[in-house]
């Protein structure tokens, strides 16, 4: 089974799961169970992503920087503008692989992994409640 991606919500300020995507057998990119799996959500939604979801309309991602060049000083603030934004994110994806069935080749029954997925993903979101304070 493949990693599961997670879907952050800009409307939480990132600080809550808003979908998870259980994978599938065999290689897929992230981009791919997105758009397979996003026709749930307003179009008018909006996401935070990694590079790899460039070209994804709903999804808020940094510049790449381009081959045998240099990002303007512009694009390299609103990149770091946007790391700050994601930190969250980028710091809940190791707390969801402490479970070792988020980071590993999964041997039980394949029609269990999503059950699992989403078991591990309540518990992280219980975390998550004790961790944020409401401001």
């Amino acid at each position: 089974m493949q990693s599961a991606p997670t879907l952050i919500d800009d409307r939480t300020d990132g600080k809550d799961i808003v979908d998870i995507i259980a994978g599938e057998p065999g290689r897929k990119s992230d981009i791919t169970l997105f758009r397979q799996g996003h026709k749930g959500f307003s179009f008018n939604q909006k996401f935070q992503g990694d590079k790899g979801y460039i070209g994804e309309l709903s999804i808020k991602s940094p510049m790449k920087k381009p081959k045998k060049g240099e990002l303007r000083p512009d694009q390299k603030s609103k990149n770091k503008e946007m790391a700050s934004d994601r930190i969250f994110v980028e710091h809940l994806i190791p707390v969801l692989k402490i479970f070792r069935v988020a980071s590993e080749r999964f041997r039980l029954n394949s029609s269990k992994y999503e059950q699992i997925i989403m078991t591990i993903c309540g518990l992280v979101r219980l975390r998550i409640g004790a961790l944020v304070l409401p401001l």
